[in-house]
């Protein structure tokens, strides 16, 4: 795990645990920080780590639902936590399902501790909703706060930082070895509109891109994979017209079979 400094006061910290990356933006009064691990412990080493940056007064903002994302706020407290309204619904009514899940999922896996970490850890709602756009003054340095459409999930909530061109995405990008992996896709993606999302991002004209997994990108990885994410949406209009078999779609498609499954099995 290792802070990355992408321009004066933004940072992405990477984590070999799930690949995970989150980020920080500190302006010259408060900071904010960009995701917050998957459980009370993981949230408290990023805390730690963040009080070695800057020890300025901080917000959290939660890019999506999904445990690895929101569920390490306790060590952050007290403190406004942004999210989009999606998010506080998702995380309110299958938030704890989805703690148990993780748990037994770590103790098959045979991962003791994070799940007794995952068992101690309180699922904190966001206090401070965002429906389109919003800003934070970070005090010489505004975040920009930007829902633009339905991509990983119907929540997906993006941190511009206007004065680095830097824009941190949360896991409507992700930076695997084929770009995207199979944990890109699930019940809550949209395929169609996840296409028009990369196209809002372009047209914000960032300079680096912070994915949610792996490490940051440029604009021509988002192009590369907006016209791969097309791609998909082909293949499966072709399944559901019966011009291909899942399988003949599999064999035609650029990305891996377990990523294009996935993708395919999306609403």
């Amino acid at each position: 795990m290792t802070w990355l400094e992408l321009a004066d006061g933004v940072y992405a910290r990477r984590y070999e645990e799930l690949d995970l990356t989150v980020g920080l933006v500190v302006g010259s009064e408060r900071c904010l920080v960009v995701d917050v691990r998957g459980d009370v412990d993981q949230g408290a080493e990023l805390a730690a780590a963040v009080r070695e940056i800057t020890p300025l007064p901080w917000s959290v903002l939660y890019t999506h639902a999904h445990f690895d994302h929101a569920f390490g706020t306790t060590a952050f407290l007290p403190c406004d936590i942004w999210a989009h309204e999606g998010c506080v619904t998702e995380l309110a009514q299958y938030g704890e399902q989805a703690r148990l899940k993780w748990m037994a999922k770590m103790e098959s896996e045979n991962r003791p501790e994070m799940a007794a970490a995952l068992g101690r850890t309180e699922i904190v709602l966001p206090t401070r909703l965002v429906s389109d756009t919003a800003e934070i003054d970070l005090g010489g340095r505004t975040a920009v706060l930007r829902f633009l459409g339905h991509a990983h999930t119907d929540h997906d909530l993006f941190v511009q930082v206007p004065d680095a061109g830097i824009i941190f995405a949360g896991d409507a990008v992700e930076n695997a070895e084929a770009g995207f992996s199979a944990y890109s896709f699930n019940e809550d993606s949209s395929l169609v509109e996840w296409t028009e999302v990369m196209d809002a991002i372009l047209a914000l004209q960032p300079k680096t891109i912070v994915a949610g997994h792996g490490d940051p990108v440029d604009t021509a990885f988002i192009a590369k994979h907006r016209d791969g994410l097309r791609e998909l949406v082909a293949l499966k209009a072709l399944i559901a017209a019966g011009d291909l078999t899942t399988d003949e779609a599999v064999a035609r498609s650029s990305y891996p079979g377990d990523v294009t499954k996935a993708a395919l099995a999306t609403p």
